[in-house]
């Protein structure tokens, strides 16, 4: 087992919490409009997708031709890993040369990904072993008593297991990680995972009560059932014990299903008569990105994530299929597996909402690392906030939204 790690950034002695992240994409009178894509080659996601490069330091120029590049370098990376199937182990895009890289087993497969236009990278771990790995700590987290969250990650070529720095609670996966040595590398973090119904405010929202508690989350994508009808899509965790949901106090739809914990995805019922959705994600800036499709963004793509806290934040997908043990309000614990991680900055209300890159929707926001302050001067913490906001790292959640379409057996809106 490596020894234990913090992520780098600078620690300003706040304490985090992992909470979800989410907008709405129902556009009403009055909402903004789609933005009008004509005058430029760039979509409103890709433009603020070139802005969150430029900021690293790239030039714009160089940051314009990676954006642009990216839905490409997915399908390439797709269609090598198919093909190669054991051979290889993953794919991702170097945030360095902006070039995708394919992990391989087999030195004898390097030639077909160079043809590809990719990077081969022999690794020492199979995908094989790198799930059983996974899945060894899937059964160890199941006894957790503190928040954490596992993965595997694709450029490392390990398992990534994120503990709170106390260690407390979390002695079975520890024990498990040492157990299988290099393979699982530890990171200690301040942030503890938990979901993100915040309190209500104004803005781009759902509301809802549950045990007579009054809540916010957003809205994700819009979609239509097996029968055509208009649904809207959402995290599963907003929806446990809720009936119906409201916008701006107005009936928005009853909720027909939900998952959660194990996964955490929802679907409710469209009230046409008060609502009309639209295939887009609200910037917070007067516009809004069509939505075409879905897809599957390889890691170290740039995803733009809408909420109706934290409004439109972008960021890098660092990994996919993530398993994470989130502490709740109650202070109990639960996982949820096949989760995103990205490091667009997340807070608590923006559960439920968008993830999407370039006009690709990607998912539903999860969760996030929030790390809580002190905003009103007494002392005590009473806000938890992003870490890019204390100089932490940002940690968010989406599920995947093919996986929520594929199990209500619905149809993303698109335009």
């Amino acid at each position: 087992m490596s020894a234990p790690s913090r992520p780098r950034a600078r620690r300003l002695g706040a304490a985090a919490t992992l909470t979800a992240v989410s907008t709405a994409t129902l556009v009403v009178a009055g909402a903004p409009a789609i933005a009008d894509q004509s005058a430029t080659p760039l979509t409103g996601a890709q433009l603020a997708a070139v802005d969150q490069l430029t900021a690293t330091g790239l030039d714009r120029v160089e940051a314009t031709r990676r954006v642009l590049a990216q839905d490409d370098q997915t399908e390439v990376a797709d269609r090598l890993t198919a093909r190669l199937s054991s051979r290889a182990v993953g794919a991702y895009i170097d945030q360095g040369s902006g070039g995708l890289v394919v992990n391989l087993t087999d030195r004898a497969a390097e030639s077909e990904v160079r043809r590809a236009g990719a990077k081969a990278r022999t690794v020492q771990r199979g995908m094989d072993e790198l799930r059983r790995a996974k899945a060894a700590l899937d059964r160890a987290g199941e006894r957790a008593t503190a928040a954490a969250s596992w993965y595997i990650d694709i450029p490392s070529n390990q398992v990534v297991l994120q503990v709170p720095e106390s260690h407390g609670g979390v002695t079975d996966l520890l024990r498990t990680a040492e157990r299988l040595g290099d393979a699982v590398r530890v990171e200690s973090s301040a942030g503890t995972p938990t979901t993100q119904s915040g309190d209500l405010y104004g803005g781009q929202q759902i509301e809802f009560t549950s045990n007579g508690h009054s809540y916010v989350c957003s809205v994700g994508f819009n979609a239509t059932d097996s029968a055509g009808n208009e649904v809207m899509v959402t995290a599963g965790h907003c929806a446990e014990g809720v009936s119906r949901f409201t916008r701006n106090g107005t009936h928005l739809g009853d909720v027909k299903d939900y998952s959660f914990p194990g996964n955490d995805y929802a679907y409710s019922t469209l009230d046409t008569d008060n609502w009309n959705p639209k295939a887009a994600v609200w910037r917070y800036n007067g516009t809004a990105v069509s939505v075409s499709g879905h897809s599957k963004a390889s890691v170290g793509s740039t995803v733009c994530k809408s909420g109706r806290t934290t409004n439109w934040t972008c960021g890098e997908i660092k990994a996919h299929d993530v398993t994470v043990r989130y502490k709740m309000p109650d202070n109990s614990f639960v996982t949820v597996s096949g989760l995103t991680q990205h490091d667009a900055c997340s807070e608590g209300g923006d559960s439920g909402g968008s993830a999407i890159a370039g006009t690709s929707a990607q998912g539903v926001n999860s969760g996030g690392q929030g790390y809580e302050v002190d905003t009103n001067g007494d002392g005590k913490p009473d806000k938890a906030v992003c870490g890019e906001k204390v100089g932490e790292p940002n940690v968010s959640y989406y599920q995947p939204i093919g996986e929520v379409l594929s199990a209500y057996n619905l149809t993303l809106t698109t335009s």
